[in-house]
């Protein structure tokens, strides 16, 4: 039985959550070239246009996701769920709060982009309502990428 967690709006620059997103992208850069991984780094993670929330197990970090608010529609970046805490619905809490979010900001449209081999991200996209779409914004068309989107209810 797992314990609970908390998701909250926080900082990305605590150490405990730059070891996760270094955690993160050791995962991606092993799976696609650089020119493939659309990171962005923790000051980037700091800009007034990201929301960058926390799940956390008591104090520590399980998961993390961004909130990155475009003209006219939200990006989620940075989705990432610790092993030991995969398939406890983390992700899926996570994802959900970054949609609140946009929808509370008023923006109908969320995008993302993931890699092809990233089964789990795309199926817990699939399941929450994203298609895939076309690339978007600065993203050029990759072989190794995957654009979904989802229409938002606003509030």
């Amino acid at each position: 039985m797992s314990a609970e967690y908390v998701i909250r709006l926080e900082d990305p620059r605590q150490d405990e959550v730059i070891r996760m997103l270094s955690a993160l992208d050791a995962y991606l850069e092993s799976l696609y070239p650089p020119q493939s991984n659309h990171l962005l780094d923790v000051e980037a993670l700091c800009a007034p246009n990201i929301r960058f929330f926390v799940a956390r197990r008591g104090v520590d970090p399980v998961g993390c996701g961004a909130l990155r608010v475009e003209a006219g529609y939200g990006e989620a970046k940075r989705m990432f769920v610790v092993p030991e805490a995969r398939g406890q619905n983390v992700g899926r809490a996570i994802l959900r709060c970054i949609e609140d979010q946009a929808a509370r900001e008023g923006l109908a449209l969320m995008r993302l982009e993931t890699g092809i081999h990233q089964a789990a991200a795309h199926a817990l996209y699939r399941s929450g309502g994203y298609a895939e779409c076309a690339p978007f914004g600065e993203y050029r068309p990759d072989p190794l990428s995957v654009f979904m989107e989802k229409r938002l209810v606003t509030r």
